[in-house]
């Protein structure tokens, strides 16, 4: 029985396209083992949110190398769909794969053992307009089960390179989060977190259609399940928060009260310099109206400290504001 081996950079979305390749991976007779141990076929999902992550991207395929020189190494991922031509030069590399035909993953590793050269299935990612609807054939290793329920973002914030990597917003159909849930609650999960690159953005694309979808519409669907303890969303843009949303966080106390909310900086010229699409006065606003609606929330966000053309000035203003928000907790970007 061949071996294949997995490992994860970057987000809980990276997370879930691990699991659902795992699952293929299993569905094709392979045996999963630790990425530490010696494997027939490396895959390394790959991040690109920071040059860090690139470079961390090419230390594990580096690493896969050299535990073995005969296997097959795959790229996947960000990095991979960023820069396909420079992941695929790397050496030992004999599959690159970006962030969509994920399904191919296997019969491209199978290429790749009775064919010479690199396999690079890499696409124009911005043509892209369907959900990849891949079913989840593995069982996640965590106590917690993470469900990619959107895909993609249209913010192009000046500092971001996912809207490049991950394309168009697309959405997984209610019917698909259903039926992907109702088979982890099967495996024994009691608690499920909503994921997405762009979370807020789920259905607009549905919309955009003719299906009135949103992401209220997304969570009422999965709190439908018996069996389901506990909800969580993902990471949240505070602007995209609907009344809707907060009524079912107050009605059903199986819907964790925590919203992440990124406000990336406290000074608004830095926030206009990052093309956010809001200011602190109405980050702060939208902060107080959630802790109307839904007493008790806790809130988190994320940060970007040294921001090009940031100021001791600026920073000094974007930590008051930090402090004034009183989160519950802070993810700093230096």
């Amino acid at each position: 029985m061949p071996k294949a081996a997995f490992l994860t950079l970057g987000c809980k979305v990276n997370q879930f396209e691990t699991e659902t390749m795992e699952g293929l991976f299993l569905q094709r007779g392979y045996e999963l083992v630790p990425f530490a141990e010696k494997a027939d076929v490396y895959v390394i999902n790959t991040c690109s949110v920071t040059s860090l992550s690139d470079k961390k991207s090419r230390q594990m395929i580096r690493r896969a190398q050299r535990q073995n020189p005969k296997a097959i190494l795959a790229a996947v991922g960000c990095y991979a769909q960023a820069a396909p031509d420079e992941v695929g030069a790397l050496e030992g590399i004999r599959v690159v794969l970006g962030t969509r035909d994920r399904s191919k993953i296997v019969d491209l590793v199978e290429q790749a053992m009775n064919e010479d050269g690199v396999m690079n299935s890499v696409s124009d990612i911005m043509k892209t307009e369907e959900f990849e609807d891949i079913p989840l054939f593995g069982v996640p290793s965590r106590t917690r089960a993470f469900l990619k329920i959107q895909e993609g973002c249209e913010n192009f914030c000046s500092y971001c390179i996912i809207p490049y990597t991950r394309g168009p917003v697309r959405s997984r159909s209610l019917e698909s989060l259903h039926r992907e849930a109702e088979k982890l609650i099967e495996k024994g999960f009691l608690e499920i977190v909503l994921t997405g690159i762009h979370l807020g953005a789920y259905g607009r694309d549905l919309s955009r259609k003719g299906s009135s979808v949103s992401l209220a519409a997304a969570a009422r669907e999965a709190l439908k399940i018996p069996g389901l303890k506990r909800l969580r969303l993902g990471s949240l843009e505070s602007i995209e928060l609907s009344e809707e949303l907060f009524e079912l966080m107050r009605q059903d106390g199986r819907f964790c009260r925590h919203l992440h909310l990124p406000l990336q900086s406290g000074s608004d010229e830095i926030l206009k310099a990052m093309n956010r699409h809001y200011d602190t006065s109405e980050f702060a606003r939208l902060i107080q109206n959630v802790e109307q609606a839904v007493p008790g929330v806790a809130i988190s966000t994320d940060i970007i400290v040294g921001f090009p053309g940031e100021t001791e000035a600026m920073y000094e203003k974007s930590l008051a504001f930090a402090e004034k928000m009183s989160f519950s907790r802070m993810h700093v970007f230096p």
